[in-house]
């Protein structure tokens, strides 16, 4: 009788237990607003003449997201932003519920990969830059291949070299790179340990060289071959670049590889640890959104400036 009745209070305690862990797990992750950032968006939408009721709504849905364990920088800075250009709330909240989205979609498949046993690592950059590279062009596959390519090697990748894998895989299909050799290429950097920035640093080259791998001049194969061997990003190009080949000049013309790595450095010096993209710059609201930005607001399906003064749309 004894032992049945301490059996049943171990387990009682034990179930208060794993719900106080649960409890504290969701509270580390969760990211609801604070009243500092929630007043300072009222104020920034009433200096555009809006009323509070309006920005409430957009607010909660940040709100909502940081709860279910979403990183809410991004999404806080797109509301700054459509704010700051005069948009109208109720055009912004697509945009957000669009980032949600992807967010939520990357949140899912690290949590997958979490559960082959990747190691978190910086898990907001992870889900931001995940993020990231879905709106890029990999997809839900192309991730789930490059984490099993990834556990074959010594190294054990974490979600957020994942998360950069699988956007140097994007980026490289935007240069016409077949998926099967770009993921190939990148699943054999995570194995030999490149970290996220080289594994960028990687693709944004072969991106730029993207003509000569399709012509022959240079070959993916032999490139990944010299990985393997474990010669690092930073050495991979140096004798092509000598001898005046591989693509042309390394100060960015032609490609964009020069100002995506001037981007990761503005951002490390903003609270970054390697060069992993942000999504959106919070100091930077009113500076024109660069292709990395999961959503822009003045892409040609822009949310639209009201026109409150009758001069028509923002240009």
């Amino acid at each position: 009788m004894y032992d049945e009745l301490m059996r049943t209070r171990i387990s009682r305690a034990m179930g208060v237990l794993n719900v106080l862990v649960a409890l504290t797990t969701a509270s580390v992750w969760a990211e609801p607003l604070s009243v500092q950032d929630r007043d300072a968006i009222t104020r920034l939408g009433s200096a555009q003449g809006r009323s509070e009721n309006e920005i409430a709504p957009l607010l909660d849905h940040v709100s909502k997201a940081g709860e279910r364990g979403l990183p809410t920088e991004s999404l806080l800075n797109k509301v700054r932003e459509g704010l700051a250009k005069g948009v109208e709330p109720q055009r912004i909240d697509p945009v957000l519920r669009q980032m949600t989205s992807r967010l939520e979609s990357a949140h899912e498949v690290l949590k997958e990969a979490g559960s082959h046993g990747l190691e978190e690592g910086n898990r907001q950059r992870a889900i931001e830059t995940m993020a990231e590279a879905l709106s890029r062009g990999a997809t839900v596959e192309e991730v789930r291949e490059l984490s099993r390519l990834s556990q074959d090697g010594r190294h054990k990748a974490t979600q957020e070299e994942l998360a950069a894998g699988a956007k140097s895989l994007a980026v490289m299909k935007e240069g016409k790179v077949p998926s099967k050799d770009g993921a190939a290429l990148i699943g054999e950097g995570m194995k030999q340990g490149y970290r996220a920035s080289e594994l960028l640093d990687l693709s944004r080259e072969v991106k730029r060289r993207g003509s000569d791998f399709e012509e022959g001049r240079a070959s993916l194969k032999a490139l990944r071959e010299q990985v393997s061997r474990g010669e690092r990003s930073d050495r991979l190009f140096k004798d092509d670049d000598r001898s005046g080949s591989g693509g042309g000049d390394r100060g960015g013309r032609g490609d964009r590889g020069g100002r995506d790595r001037r981007e990761d450095s503005s951002r490390d010096r903003s609270g970054g640890g390697d060069r992993s993209d942000r999504v959106d710059r919070p100091d930077k609201i009113d500076r024109p959104d660069r292709h990395e930005n999961i959503d822009r607001i003045d892409r040609p399906d822009r949310i639209e400036r009201s026109d409150r003064s009758g001069s028509g749309r923002d240009h």
